[in-house]
């Protein structure tokens, strides 16, 4: 939310014009939302694509318009389901994930003493991570996983998953590392 409200901020118009209806996709960027004093119309059960296209289930989308701010790089389930019900979806670069110039020396300083566990937040944290370091870095090293999609990145990428959260969000991620 914080990069939809920079670009918001960056254009010649603000909140006002936001006449519409407003979902997010889980809790934090809902909490983020309402810090604004806006109101969250709807939440997945499930934070997912697949999910949020379920949310939208009980809704005529004929001839409506969706925002859809997110990530430069992104799976394109929401905005081709939604396309599919009749909705023109207006995709918006909210943001970009990039790899920091000095990742390489803060990994190798990191790894230094060799961690129980190594934490994933989104298919990107994956790929990235092993573009700086690769797989052998991560062999003896047990992997958590924020939800199935960031889990299927990295069992692409040979990984093997030990955990995966629940409820796919910070707090869930904690609680399943937790509990295991």
């Amino acid at each position: 939310m914080r990069y939809f409200t920079e670009r918001l901020d960056a254009s010649p118009h603000d909140l006002r014009g936001l006449r519409a209806r407003i979902c997010a996709i889980g809790p934090a960027t809902a909490k983020a939302i309402e810090a604004l004093h806006l109101k969250v119309d709807l939440v997945p059960t499930q934070y997912v694509a697949e999910s949020l296209v379920e949310a939208f289930a009980p809704y005529d989308l004929q001839s409506k318009r969706i925002i859809l701010p997110r990530a430069a790089v992104a799976r394109d389930v929401v905005p081709v389901e939604l396309t599919k019900r009749g909705a023109t979806v207006d995709v918006v670069e909210a943001y970009r994930t990039i790899v920091p110039p000095n990742s390489a020396e803060l990994v190798t300083e990191v790894f230094a003493r060799k961690p129980d566990w190594i934490t994933f937040t989104s298919s990107s944290t994956v790929k990235n991570f092993l573009a700086i370091v690769g797989p052998k870095v991560l062999e003896g090293i047990n992997i958590a996983s924020i939800g199935p999609v960031t889990s299927d990145t990295a069992r692409m990428h040979g990984l093997h998953v030990a955990v995966e959260a629940r409820q796919h969000t910070m707090d869930g991620l904690l609680q399943s590392l937790t509990e295991h």
